[in-house]
């Protein structure tokens, strides 16, 4: 499901993503590099897709040709991910 960068709530769109479409419930752009499949805090530029021009700030909206709205779950996002990792990662290298 489409899920907003800012105020992580899903979002019903039937169509796709504009520059200027803004989120119904926070106002937050929606066509941003925060939205993004491509978008992964530990990439150079912060970002997966390597052809892509540097976006500045991530949470305004962009030009960005490759942008694809992400999918996910609203309880899930960014820091659960991350916590599993580390729970693997931990138990990985434990002493």
């Amino acid at each position: 499901m489409k899920i907003c960068h800012a105020c992580n709530r899903e979002l019903s769109l039937g169509r796709e993503i504009g520059r200027k479409d803004e989120c119904p419930f926070c106002n937050a752009d929606l066509h941003c590099c925060r939205n993004c499949r491509f978008f992964d805090r530990a990439a150079p530029r912060q970002c997966r897709e390597p052809q892509a021009d540097l976006v500045r700030d991530k949470e305004k909206a962009n030009f960005c040709d490759y942008f694809q709205f992400a999918e996910r779950n609203a309880e899930a996002g960014g820091s659960a991910e991350a916590d599993r990792t580390r729970t693997a990662l931990d138990a990985l290298f434990k002493k």
